[in-house]
């Protein structure tokens, strides 16, 4: 190796899959890569020193996609002299020790609980020339400590808890995220205030189960509260969260989303099923009655409010009436977007040794038919708008078809995503800017406005989408090993970075 390859500091990429903890966990990752000073491959670049796949166990070929992608790993690596592969999250704390015999070209297994322990591992495995496999089975440190490079300007994910204490028979999560461990709001309001210092405007609070927290520290109100003072804090222009559970759905948490200016107008509150049997069986601990009450007391305080859902078709044992009431409660409940999934067997829950699987003929007809109700009910809704305005958040990446259509994309308040046209504003309306504009087309999935809009707001997020700069919270020191030199980064000029 020459003297200048050998100073040159490592790259690296992180591939994700799932859901939006494991989005939020590659943002440590790479936080906690580059604190040990790596960089962030090119997105063109095919041969990065290390490649780390953070896993979902959710989906029935989680484990199929896993290793389908590291075998096109395999000739890389081949080719590549001291290039590194390492596997984290839910799949990997759910397979350990498997992955590294299904795949021995795998340098690095980390769990769900031990994300901090990636550089060491990386660091380890070069060094004895062998796979590290580390698994531990509580938290080692709450993630939110370890410094996290976050992938947006304008909005970022804060968790506010991880790990669950339901018991839902077709989910495999808490074994492999553990108890639920709540954070301190002191902790929590603390990064939210330093996102902000950096411009961001809008934060998601995550957990598995929003609404249960405060349950470690003794405070049934607590999610209210922290909603509430997530309003005082000044520059913080949208709050949302997820994911609530209808079980711990408490009026006070409406009253704070209706009564706090910035918290936004939007629910994504899983259903799964409408059908009280299949709940049952499900062991989701509310029934179809609660559930669209809390619907209708989310409408009386909010009337604006868009409403979204998760639902299973297929559970096993679901009738063809059991299947009718859930179409019956997406009627009342009036959508405005719904995940919608075909029920899939994970090894490990107790849905999977159910009697009564469903052949797959049977729950492609009922998904499909799901599909159609679905979007009827969110076009209808949608269409409501058509006159309206809207303020617009505008993002990246949200509209696939934008460079052939020449519109910008970005989400309303309540949520919905909205394509509009910058008219003679274009080239000067950058992400994280704010615009109002009209809508003029509905879509079951979207809104267009093909009007000049109405106002076009500069913020501080815009100013670092443009200078190519994205928020970074340092967390806690952890006396990580170095590798080579980072790569100069500009001087933070506010923030708790600069500190």
């Amino acid at each position: 190796m020459t003297t200048a390859a050998a100073s040159s500091p490592r790259t690296y990429q992180v591939r994700t899959y799932g859901c939006q903890m494991n989005v939020h966990d590659s943002e440590r990752i790479s936080g906690l890569l580059e604190q040990a000073g790596y960089v962030r491959a090119a997105e063109a670049d095919d041969n990065p020193d290390v490649v780390v796949f953070n896993t979902c166990a959710v989906r029935e070929n989680a484990d199929n996609r896993l290793y389908g992608n590291l075998g096109h790993l395999r000739p890389v690596k081949d080719r590549h002299p001291g290039m590194q592969i390492a596997v984290g999250g839910c799949l990997a704390q759910k397979d350990r020790g498997e992955i590294v015999r299904r795949a021995p070209w795998v340098d690095v297994v980390f769990g769900t609980h031990n994300i901090g322990s990636l550089p060491v591992l990386l660091e380890r495995a070069r060094h004895n020339a062998a796979a590290e496999v580390e698994i531990l089975e509580s938290l080692d440190v709450f993630p939110s400590t370890l410094p996290t490079r976050r992938e947006s300007t304008y909005a970022g994910w804060v968790s506010i808890s991880v790990g669950c204490n339901n018991t839902c028979t077709f989910c495999i999560v808490p074994s492999l995220r553990g108890k639920e461990k709540d954070r301190r709001p002191g902790d929590i309001l603390s990064e939210v205030r330093a996102l902000v210092d950096e411009g961001v405007l809008e934060v998601t609070l995550l957990g598995q189960n929003v609404n249960s927290y405060g349950v470690e520290f003794g405070d049934r109100l607590a999610f209210g509260k922290l909603l509430r003072a997530c309003g005082d804090i000044d520059g913080l222009e949208r709050v949302r969260f997820t994911s609530p559970h209808p079980k711990d759905f408490t009026d006070d948490v409406i009253a704070a989303m209706a009564e706090t200016p910035n918290v936004c107008h939007s629910l994504h509150m899983p259903l799964q099923s409408g059908s009280d049997d299949v709940l049952r069986a499900m062991r989701r601990s509310y029934r179809a009655e609660r559930y669209l009450g809390i619907i209708s007391k989310v409408r009386a305080a909010m009337p604006d409010a868009a409403i979204t859902t998760d639902i299973i078709v297929g559970f096993p044992g679901e009738t063809d009436a059991d299947f009718e009431r859930t179409l019956d409660v997406v009627r009342e409940a009036r959508f405005s977007s719904a995940f919608t999934f075909q029920y899939s067997k994970r090894p490990g829950t107790p849905a999977a040794t159910m009697d009564g699987q469903l052949p797959k003929q049977v729950v492609q007809e009922r998904y499909e038919r799901l599909i159609a109700c679905v979007e009827e009910i969110t076009w209808a809704e949608n269409k409501k708008l058509v006159g309206e305005t809207v303020e617009v958040l505008v993002a990246v990446g949200e509209g696939r078809k934008d460079e052939r259509t020449g519109r910008m994309s970005g989400r309303a308040r309540d949520g919905r995503l909205v394509h509009f046209d910058a008219g003679s504003l274009a080239g000067r309306i950058r992400p994280g800017d704010i615009v109002h504009t009209t809508v003029t087309y509905a879509a079951p999935h979207h809104l267009n406005a093909d009007g000049e809009p109405l106002s076009h707001r500069r913020t501080r997020a815009g100013d670092a989408a443009e200078a190519g700069r994205s928020p970074r919270t340092p967390g806690v020191l952890l006396g990580l090993p170095t590798i080579g030199a980072p790569a100069a980064a500009p001087a933070p000029t506010t923030g708790c970075a600069a500190h």
